[in-house]
């Protein structure tokens, strides 16, 4: 990595992908292709699951369902690895990956099994495709902590970042393709089985490229004590940025796996692109999503380089902002579209699809601010303990995160609510309202009491 700020940008990762040692070159690949995977499935689950018959409340729980992975599987995955090895564990991992993928695949199929209804089959293959998930993040952590200086762990952690999420970005795009030309159904299941096939090309590849038997992902977990020994041990940077953290997290817990809903079938968003002609909602989506990443890959880099100017804290505050406020912008984006008087330009006219697509482009900015929020947790740790300080901050996040969607399903399944002085309020309103007070209420505390990083006072 550069220490040179001015010759870092957001091609500079790719320039040095091939420059990469074979083993590291290879884990690259096997997340790109992984990535790729989650990205072209994950964010329209909710959608899949409706069209399976789940309610909202169910969505809520796979939601729920997938926090709780999430805060679990990383210490039982490290601990498999030092018993077994990372190269056969990686390749356990990816085929496990693989799996769930084709079990999202043949869940409607696997509806004529009695008693047991089609959504069920998602939540089991969701234990499955999370597998290989769980060995990326340490990893990243610790080898952008080596490899740069303090001052620079924003940049560093930019440069990975903007490599890994180019994945993000094409992952839609191939979706809404899919999804565009052949309809929801078979469309999305066309998508989960190319999800699957890159699972099982990454696994095959790792497995046979990869060569690491000097390698190791840490010393196994000593347990519950060493969390709340980490804990207590914990910088006083992170304790206001955990509590800020966990109030922005559960807010956007609320909604996420219920955006794909709003657009798809409370907004109903469609739109007519040149040369691509008319995409229906639920192809329209996976648009909103590429547009996303695209801010989000194309300002990572300069919000990170702004950081070392401003601080973190103030870059962290606005990613948590942006995470806050868009659950209500969205629901609330008036359906004929809205009138901007701009300065410059006079008034513009803006329709649904056009404002939807603009709040979507806004909300890439909170991955803007993931390298600044990556550097603000790792960067108090002492040399070697970065990776239980990583690991304790989030297993903590994502355990008090768990059952944010599950709450959110409850409150998007309730019935329009009449509320004195406002207006009806349905649950989509009602759920994305209080998911953004939720957010605000993190916001205020990182602000008020949030603490900035040494080296970029």
């Amino acid at each position: 990595m550069s220490t040179d700020e001015e010759s870092v940008n957001a091609f500079e990762p790719f320039r040095q992908f091939f420059a990469l040692e074979r083993d590291v070159l290879v884990l690259s690949l096997a997340m790109f292709a992984f990535s790729l995977g989650f990205q072209m499935t994950g964010r329209y689950m909710g959608r899949y699951l409706e069209f399976l018959g789940a309610t909202s409340l169910v969505i809520g729980l796979y939601g729920s369902f997938g926090n709780l992975i999430s805060a679990v599987y990383p210490y039982p995955g490290g601990a498999l690895s030092d018993r077994i090895g990372s190269r056969t564990a990686l390749t356990l991992f990816g085929l496990a990956s693989t799996a769930g993928f084709l079990l999202w695949f043949g869940a409607p199929a696997l509806d004529a099994i009695p008693a047991v209804p089609a959504w069920l089959w998602i939540f089991a293959g969701l234990a499955f495709a999370q597998a290989w998930k769980s060995f990326g993040l340490g990893a990243t952590f610790a080898i952008v902590k080596q490899s740069v200086p303090p001052s620079e762990l924003a940049t560093g952690f930019a440069s990975t970042e903007t490599f890994r999420r180019t994945a993000f970005l094409l992952g839609p795009l191939l979706a809404a393709a899919l999804i565009a030309a052949y309809g929801f159904d078979p469309g999305f299941r066309y998508v989960l089985g190319v999800a699957a096939a890159f699972g099982l090309v990454a696994t095959v590849a790792q497995h046979h490229l990869y060569a690491a038997e000097k390698d190791s992902l840490g010393s196994s977990f000593a347990g519950v004590s060493q969390v709340v020994d980490d804990l207590r041990t914990m910088p006083a940077t992170l304790r206001p940025l955990l509590v800020g953290d966990t109030l922005v997290r559960f807010a956007n817990g609320m909604v996420y796996v219920f955006v794909v809903l709003v657009v798809t079938t409370y907004l109903e968003v469609s739109a007519t692109l040149p040369v691509v002609g008319y995409l229906g909602p639920e192809a329209f989506f996976g648009v909103l999503l590429a547009v996303e990443m695209a801010v989000a890959l194309a300002t990572m880099v300069p919000v990170a380089k702004l950081a070392r100017r401003v601080g973190l804290k103030p870059v962290v505050a606005l990613g948590f902002v942006v995470y806050a406020v868009f659950p209500v912008l969205l629901v609330t984006a008036p359906a004929g579209g809205v009138v901007v008087a701009l300065p410059a330009l006079g008034t513009v006219a803006l329709s649904e699809a056009e404002l939807v697509a603009l709040l979507f482009a806004v909300s890439g900015l909170r991955f803007a601010g993931l390298p600044a929020h990556k550097a603000l947790i790792v960067g108090p740790a002492e040399e070697d303990a970065g990776g239980r300080v990583v690991g304790s901050y989030y297993l903590v996040r994502n355990a008090l995160t768990i059952p944010s969607a599950a709450v959110g399903g409850w409150l998007y399944g309730l019935p329009a609510t009449s509320v004195p002085g406002v207006a009806t309020v349905g649950g989509p309103v009602l759920a994305f309202g209080i998911a953004t007070v939720v957010g605000l209420a993190g916001v205020a505390y990182f602000v008020a009491f949030g603490r900035e990083l040494d080296a970029y006072a």
